[in-house]
């Protein structure tokens, strides 16, 4: 694929037969929603086959006449020439995003992918390299904001949009030396007594001026930057102290329940995070239960199952989190050491009126 340099001089040039021939042109950012779980998971021998793959089928998407470029890491960018309308770059971007979530077989690992795309068009979106390159990067993160796996064009509103991002992840830079993280803990009841078995604890922020930010809104943020290390450490450590306290001072026998991100997940040194947290509280690991989603444990199955495996030796509990909405089989619950699944909430939500869910819940 060209590179970053190839690609900035075919696009100046095709921006300069643009403007003299009154056509347009689009530009799409494809960004690899959490190809960097894969890479740090499984190596970066598998991850750099899979950007391969992902190369070859973009190419074979696009025409011969458009360039598909790699930018580094997992950002690729597209420039569509002499289109008339946006609704072909829309296309487009539907096609990329379709054919990239399908599997992919790298070595013995069947891998998944999806994809966020921003577009920007010229003359609208910018009419040079460097305001159209910019304004795509902005709509591909607002795609990413959204949900991942879909696409975003440019508007003058994502710009806006960008600048509270920057501020955010700003304020969330000291936001834990000024002690406005802290957890809030939501009871786990036995339906059949009432009684309370257990608390999941919930990160959340309470910012000087805005107020309580909605975790939607900054955990993102603290993903993205790399904050979420400290952060989520500094809930686990909390959520322990406060658990051992509960148990002493009130007799509360129930477990303590932490989220974990995929970030946290997948950093080599998490299981000493978890034990210095539990040596540091006094709490028993019994009495701590950690949280995954199904992605974070389906991608890079070995190392997750090493991990997990070891944290069950130690006696912490393990819970798959928003269990159903992934992509992970009932066979591979065999394979992890999991003591609680959380069906997510669009199952039950809708109980008993619901008779599908119903019979999916009772299964």
């Amino acid at each position: 694929l060209p590179n970053r340099a190839l690609f900035t001089d075919r696009m100046r040039i095709a921006i300069e037969n643009a403007s003299r021939y009154a056509f347009r042109l689009a530009l799409l950012f494809v960004d690899l929603d959490r190809f960097k779980l894969i890479n740090d998971s499984l190596g970066h021998a598998i991850g750099d086959k899979l950007l391969r793959a992902v190369a070859e089928r973009m190419q074979s998407t696009v025409r011969q006449a458009d360039t598909v470029s790699r930018l580094g890491g997992d950002e690729f960018v597209v420039l569509l020439g002499r289109i008339h309308t946006a609704t072909e770059a829309a296309r487009v971007a539907e096609k990329l995003i379709a054919v990239l979530s399908q599997p992919y077989q790298i070595e013995q690992h069947e891998l998944l992918l999806t994809a966020s795309v921003g577009i920007s068009i010229y003359p609208d979106s910018g009419k040079d390299v460097n305001s159209l390159m910019r304004n795509a990067d902005v709509s591909m993160y607002s795609a990413k904001g959204q949900g991942r796996n879909r696409y975003q064009f440019y508007s003058e509103d994502l710009t806006s949009g960008a600048d509270e991002r920057l501020r955010l992840e700003y304020d969330l830079r000291s936001a834990l030396a000024r002690d406005e993280i802290f957890p809030v803990y939501q009871p786990q009841l036995e339906l059949a007594t009432g009684r309370v078995v257990g608390v999941e604890a919930l990160m959340r922020w309470k910012h000087p001026e805005r107020g309580l930010v909605s975790p939607a809104s900054f955990i993102p943020v603290a993903e993205d930057s790399g904050l979420i290390l400290s952060l989520g450490e500094h809930i686990l450590r909390e959520s322990c102290l406060q658990a051992r306290q509960w148990h002493e001072q009130q007799g509360f026998e129930g477990t303590i329940a932490v989220n974990v991100s995929a970030v946290q997940f997948r950093q080599n040194d998490f299981t000493d995070v978890v034990l210095r947290a539990l040596a540091d509280s006094g709490l028993s690991p019994e009495c701590l239960e950690l949280e995954l989603t199904e992605s974070v444990v389906m991608h890079g199955v070995e190392s997750a199952t090493q991990k997990m495996c070891f944290l069950e030796s130690r006696g912490i509990k393990l819970a798959i989190d928003d269990f159903g909405t992934g992509y992970s089989s009932l066979s591979y619950l065999r394979q992890f050491a999991i003591d609680r699944l959380k069906i997510d909430r669009s199952f039950v939500r809708d109980l008993p009126q619901d008779t599908d869910a119903k019979a999916i819940i009772r299964a």
